[in-house]
C-alpha cells in the first residue's frame, strides 16, 4: 500500500510539472489588486496644479479603479484598483511624472492586496 501512494505523489508531481505555463499566466493577468497611495510635494490644485484631475484622466487611460483626495497635510491620497502591469504603470506616473504644474517630492504606497472583485467601478475625485 505504501508503493501505492509514493507511485500516486510521483505521478502528481509530474503531472503539474507538465502542466502548460500559460495557464498561471492568464489567471495572473486576470487578477485584481488594490493599494493604497499618498504623494508628497505641491500637488493640490490651489495653486493651478489640478493633480487630482490629471491623476483621475490617467487612471482612466490606464483602466485603474479608485479614487484620490487632497488631505489636510497638503497631500493626495488614495486607493488604486487594478492589474499588476496597471497598477505599476499608474505608480510611475506618480512617483515621476504627475501633473504638468506639480512638483512631487515622493510617493508611498502600501503593498499590492489581491482583490476577488473590484470594489470601485470607476476612478473619482473625493472632496
Amino acid at each position: 500500500m505504501s508503493s501505492q501512494i509514493k507511485k500516486s505523489k510521483t505521478t502528481t508531481k509530474k503531472l503539474v510539472k507538465s502542466a502548460p505555463k500559460s495557464v498561471p499566466n492568464a489567471a495572473a493577468d486576470d487578477q485584481i489588486f488594490c493599494c493604497q497611495f499618498e504623494v508628497f510635494g505641491h500637488v493640490q490644485d490651489f495653486s493651478g496644479v489640478f493633480f487630482r484631475k490629471h491623476t483621475q484622466k490617467k487612471a482612466n487611460e490606464l483602466g485603474i479603479t479608485g479614487w484620490c483626495m487632497n488631505t489636510t497635510r497638503g497631500t493626495v491620497q488614495g486607493m488604486l484598483e487594478g492589474s499588476l502591469d496597471q497598477m505599476t504603470d499608474m505608480k510611475y506616473w506618480l512617483q515621476h511624472k504627475g501633473s504638468p504644474r506639480s512638483v512631487i517630492e515622493k510617493a508611498v504606497f502600501s503593498e499590492n492586496e489581491a482583490l476577488p472583485i473590484n470594489n470601485f467601478k470607476m476612478f473619482s475625485i473625493r472632496r
